[in-house]
């Protein structure tokens, strides 16, 4: 599961101010994108590198992850966010299409904070067996690691994780301290303590999708009123899970049915192999507004 949204419940809860900031930024994100300024970005094919810091909390050998396991994730996020994967010839015809390149490229940072030189990765040894999605894993007095700056790095913490939690995200508008992504150990990469069928990095493509500002496919409701705020993409009652067969029709979504393969469904790794034109649209008017000050 993803804990996206519960983390985002509760820091709306926490700082009301929340909900103002994440309004003005739906209403920028919607004018960027229905007057094309969004489309525009994508079209330019200048593709915006983001540096990104791999916080490694753990408590075991086996889950103080590997650089190779951790490079081999950046590998993934790049392979998909750039379209590249050859898995996406299973999307149906009816959607091939859509399939766009989002043109984002993640990079070990090399610099840290200081300006000093960095492979990208931090390691913390903590006491906790494992953590949860209440940003404990993001600061040093909780048994975490503190985030770098997140107007500068795109933060991503690998842990344990409880609750049957594979990770979550902070969307865009919310504390600086507590920005940025986390992972399981256990689905993180494609190698060293990956397993199967979270294997091939895509929870890390799905929750950084949410960092980018991206919503579930079913818009996390279960009565079809929910939307991802995407044009292109079908409105879904519920998650997918494991290996859906096509069409999955819900919310009298036929012929078609839910893009189940998508990025930001639930499906395992090997069953989601697509962004959508409109949400990489989405994600290019997030770079524009408010993470503008991230990347190059």
């Amino acid at each position: 599961m993803c804990g996206a949204m519960e983390a985002h419940l509760r820091l709306c809860e926490v700082h009301p101010e929340i909900r103002v900031r994440r309004g003005k930024i739906h209403a920028e994100t919607e004018i960027m994108v229905r007057r094309g300024i969004a489309f525009r970005r994508v079209a330019k094919k200048a593709q915006v590198t983001i540096p990104v810091v791999v916080h490694v909390v753990y408590r075991t050998d086996d889950e103080n992850i590997s650089d190779t396991q951790i490079r081999s994730q950046i590998v993934a996020l790049n392979r998909d966010y750039s379209a590249n994967n050859p898995d996406k010839d299973s999307v149906p015809n009816v959607w091939k299409g859509l399939i766009a390149d989002a043109q984002i490229k993640f990079l070990l940072a090399t610099k840290d904070p200081k300006g000093k030189k960095t492979n990208g990765i931090t390691r913390t040894k903590t006491k906790r067996e494992s953590f949860g999605s209440h940003d404990t894993v993001k600061r040093a007095s909780t048994g975490g690691a503190s985030a770098w700056p997140s107007a500068k790095y795109l933060n991503l913490w690998v842990c344990s994780l409880g609750e049957g939690l594979l990770g979550y995200a902070q969307f865009p508008g919310g504390p600086a301290a507590t920005d940025g992504v986390v992972i399981l150990n256990t689905a993180f990469g494609t190698t060293g303590t990956a397993a199967a069928p979270f294997n091939l990095g895509r929870t890390a493509v799905h929750e950084v999708g949410h960092w980018l500002n991206l919503n579930h496919m079913w818009g996390d409701t279960s009565d079809c009123s929910g939307t991802d705020h995407v044009a292109d993409t079908p409105n879904a009652q519920l998650p997918n899970y494991g290996k859906p067969g096509f069409p999955r029709v819900t919310c009298t979504n036929g012929p078609n049915g839910d893009m189940f393969m998508n990025y930001m469904d639930y499906v395992d790794d090997d069953a989601m192999v697509m962004f959508s034109s409109g949400q990489v649209a989405r994600m290019q008017a997030t770079l524009a507004g408010p993470r503008k000050s991230i990347g190059t």
